[in-house]
């Protein structure tokens, strides 16, 4: 500031000889190459801020992103989970008819204390996989249980959606999981029902689950529409 204003009061002046023009010159080029050394330093740490800043938001949303997906999605299987589920399945019978399979591995507990929870797990992945193929994109699968699953077939009629189950039961029993040894098979129940749009998810589950068990106390490994 100083040296701008000597600069000012020697261009007002008329009778200053040329050393101190030069003077108040150099006094004024000095003092502008610190400003714009500072102003760089200044737009730097904006730069550096504005860099960091821009990282702490990619990062929360990156957090928030895998917060969602926990919120939603079984850890093991990438299903699905429970909650997601049974929301997803009220959401659909707010706009359309609603297709509801629930299928359970049959003696699961046999396989767990046979070859281990981790073997277990396997098998259900596994079956998974197969779920995922035979459906090719169509309908949404979730885990509701530790064996247990649900699978949403929106707009589906009764007949078709047990049609599926079938195809998918067949597919789950017609060849031996890699995970175990090729003498123990791998079957599951189901249960299907379908269920008018405005439908109650509370009773179209608790129809679904009856199919189930009447499956399971007809001998297991077979399919029961309601």
């Amino acid at each position: 500031m100083t040296a701008l204003m000597r600069a000012q009061e020697a261009a007002a002046k008329t009778n200053l000889d040329a050393g101190q023009y030069r003077h108040a010159l150099v006094d004024l080029v000095q003092h502008f190459q610190r400003l714009m050394r500072e102003t760089h330093r200044l737009i730097r740490h904006g730069d550096r801020t504005e860099a960091e800043l821009n990282t702490v938001n990619a990062k929360l949303r990156q957090l928030s992103a895998e917060l969602d997906y926990k919120a939603r999605y079984d850890n093991l299987t990438g299903t699905l989970n429970r909650g997601a589920v049974f929301e997803q399945a009220q959401r659909h019978l707010r706009e359309t008819s609603l297709s509801v399979i629930i299928l359970d591995i049959d003696y699961f507990k046999r396989i767990n204390d046979t070859f281990g929870h981790p073997t277990g797990d396997a098998v259900i992945c596994e079956l998974v996989d197969r779920l995922a193929a035979t459906l090719a994109g169509r309908g949404e699968i979730g885990r509701v249980g530790g064996e247990e699953f649900t699978i949403l077939l929106p707009g589906t009629a009764l007949q078709e959606s047990a049609f599926v189950a079938e195809s998918i039961r067949q597919h789950i029993a017609g060849k031996p999981f890699l995970c175990l040894p090729s003498s123990h098979p791998v079957t599951a129940s189901f249960g299907v029902s379908w269920n008018v749009s405005g439908t109650a998810f509370d009773l179209a589950y608790s129809n679904t689950d009856a199919a189930l068990y009447q499956a399971k106390n007809l001998g297991r490994n077979q399919v029961v529409a309601y």
